[in-house]
């Protein structure tokens, strides 16, 4: 992982709600509703979960959601007309560690 790609994950990093979504993603069942339409979270979590959990427009979690999406930090699947969002553990192991070897 380069420093270009560290700084654009600090970058997605440096908002609140953008940390706490990471964190509610890494255990979707504790932190959202049960998916009627899928009955699982295999592909994560879908966008209107989160905005819905965020209390912030769909606009401006589309956005947070397109910046960490960019960044690597998440992996979307489209099912239809919605997208859902999981954490991409692989980016996220290997930005620790790269932290933790700079430090």
């Amino acid at each position: 992982m380069n420093k270009d790609k560290i700084l654009e994950i600090n970058k997605a990093l440096g908002n609140a709600t953008r940390l706490d979504i990471l964190k509610w993603l890494k255990d979707p069942a504790s932190n959202f509703p049960p998916h009627s339409e899928l009955g699982h979270f295999d592909f994560g979590v879908c966008g209107q979960y989160i905005k819905d959990k965020s209390g912030l427009s769909q606009p401006t979690i589309s956005h947070y959601l397109a910046i960490m999406n960019k960044a690597g930090l998440l992996t979307p699947t489209r099912h239809g007309k919605w997208t859902y969002f999981k954490r991409n553990e692989q980016t996220i192991q290997e930005y620790i560690k790269q932290i933790t070897d700079s430090l």
